[in-house]
């Protein structure tokens, strides 16, 4: 397992090799950021953004959701994977928002987890995105970053990596955390083919480790 010291480590390298990550749905407030993250589940963000950039002019307001039939919203997302299930969470919070919080989306956790298909990896990213509110989401970049660099254990939930990573981050790094090891895993610590043979993390990471001793990889001089 990693001590503070090396994990302020790797968080100075991926602060030095993404200094400006960000959120890369793109959205204009936070019920549009709500709608993206809910349908970002197992898709990229790629493929969201170009779903929502028509999806974004047609709908506008939870009442825009609700105007139209299910089968037409569902119609408008189908090239996100589940969009039958997410069309439906799509107009069930749609309404959610109009009967309880006047339209508007919570800034609060216990608000947004009580929104349909809104799950704590959702909550988190508008918590911090939208409303500035410290939060640390993660997903399965984050999830696979962490436990190849072994800050936490292989066999830890998601849950657990979470409080694992708040516990070791200061509290207001958090959000930049959340984007830097998002993009970290995204541009350069990938599932398939992991960029270790350039990596400044490699003498820490035991991914990379066992990699290097399988002979699957080797370091750049």
């Amino acid at each position: 397992m990693l001590t503070l010291k090396q994990w302020q480590f790797c968080l100075e390298e991926m602060d030095r090799m993404f200094p400006n990550a960000h959120c890369e749905l793109v959205h204009q407030n936070p019920f549009e950021l709500t709608i993206a993250t809910l349908l970002s589940a197992q898709c990229t963000d790629k493929l969201v953004n170009r779903v929502t950039k028509d999806l974004f002019q047609k709908y506008k307001t939870p009442a825009d959701y609700l105007a139209v039939s299910l089968e037409e919203l569902q119609e408008d997302i189908r090239s996100i994977g589940l969009y039958r299930n997410k069309a439906k969470n799509i107009q069930a919070l749609s309404q959610r928002l109009l009967d309880v919080y006047d339209g508007e989306v919570p800034a609060t956790r216990e608000g947004l987890e009580s929104l349909p298909g809104v799950g704590r990896k959702t909550a988190n990213v508008v918590l911090s995105v939208a409303f500035g509110v410290p939060a640390l989401a993660v997903d399965t970049h984050v999830e696979r970053v962490a436990k190849r660099l072994g800050i936490c254990r292989w066999k830890d939930s998601v849950l657990q990596v979470e409080e694992t990573l708040m516990k070791k981050t200061p509290i207001d790094a958090w959000t930049k955390t959340h984007h830097q090891l998002i993009f970290f895993g995204r541009y350069h610590c990938k599932s398939q083919n992991p960029g270790c043979h350039a990596c400044p993390l490699f003498s820490l990471c035991r991914e990379g480790q066992k990699r290097f001793r399988k002979g699957l990889v080797k370091q750049d001089a």
